[in-house]
């Protein structure tokens, strides 16, 4: 018995539950903030990562629904079970995955005894302070957790891969389904006709607008001349006649469902 009471036993890591609401202002490491152990997850990004922005066009995303706060430990779970699934699936060559949310802020813990070598449980200073012990990403609701982009045949998988995902992460999360081309931040129909312009370069994952206003020395190579573009608010028109004739041919066809059903009960009736 007196050996046991001397032994030293280590405490295990405080479960995620315990610091998973934002409560305190964001706490960094810094030069006054030493001794902070490294995140869990070193790999933000995993797949066909160099990839060009042609080959992998649609983009899922996973998006939290909560103002919570994440731990490193769950990124990587959610990293490695989505590199696991698309793998499978579409190849390693078919998808491309990025980890959009950061552990910056630093989690701190005050360490007491309270196992075998005590005494008497020791309850300490109310408001501690305590030491580092591991880092935690801070996100709001509506910011993307995490990316895949793939072919648009692999849409589903990428679904299935998020959904997956959601599982080790804590909190609601959402899974939409981006508009914009891959990456970029440019919708499909825009991005079909900047290319066929010539007015994007090809960056690895991204693509790069070309600038059509400003000093051209500052463009540089990316320079275009103005008369050659299309402005952007004749594709927004265009959207939105479209989206007006899709809208007037859907209350169109709900109103002769109505009526069909209206006719099928008066005939009913008269029976």
């Amino acid at each position: 018995k007196l050996r046991r009471d001397r032994m030293k036993v280590t405490m295990g890591r405080r479960p995620a539950r315990c610091y998973r609401y934002c409560k305190d202002k964001p706490y960094i490491k810094s030069r006054f903030c030493r001794g902070v152990p490294d995140p869990k997850i070193r790999i933000y990004d995993v797949g066909n990562k160099w990839a060009d922005v042609d080959l992998l066009p649609q983009c899922v995303h996973l998006m939290s629904d909560e103002k919570e706060q994440i731990s490193a430990e769950c990124l990587e779970a959610a990293r490695i079970v989505v590199n696991k699934y698309m793998s499978t699936q579409v190849g390693k060559d078919g998808f491309h995955m990025r980890i959009r949310a950061h552990p910056f802020h630093v989690l701190r813990i005050n360490k007491m005894l309270s196992c075998a070598g005590a005494d008497r449980l020791q309850t300490g200073m109310r408001h501690a302070f305590g030491k580092p012990i591991g880092l935690i990403a801070r996100v709001r609701i509506g910011q993307i957790l995490m990316s895949i982009r793939t072919r648009p045949g692999d849409k589903a998988h990428a679904i299935e891969a998020c959904r997956r995902a959601g599982y080790k992460i804590p909190g609601r999360q959402k899974i939409c389904i981006a508009k914009e081309w891959g990456f970029t931040k440019f919708s499909w129909d825009e991005y079909k006709l900047y290319k066929k312009q010539g007015r994007l370069d090809h960056e690895g994952a991204h693509a790069t607008w070309r600038r059509a206003h400003g000093p051209i020395a500052k463009a540089g190579k990316k320079a275009v001349l103005s008369y050659e573009l299309e402005r952007k608010s004749i594709i927004q028109k265009n959207a939105a006649e479209k989206a007006a004739v899709e809208k007037a041919a859907a209350i169109k066809a709900a109103k002769a469902a109505a009526a069909a059903y209206q006719e099928a009960m008066r005939k009913r009736n008269q029976a």
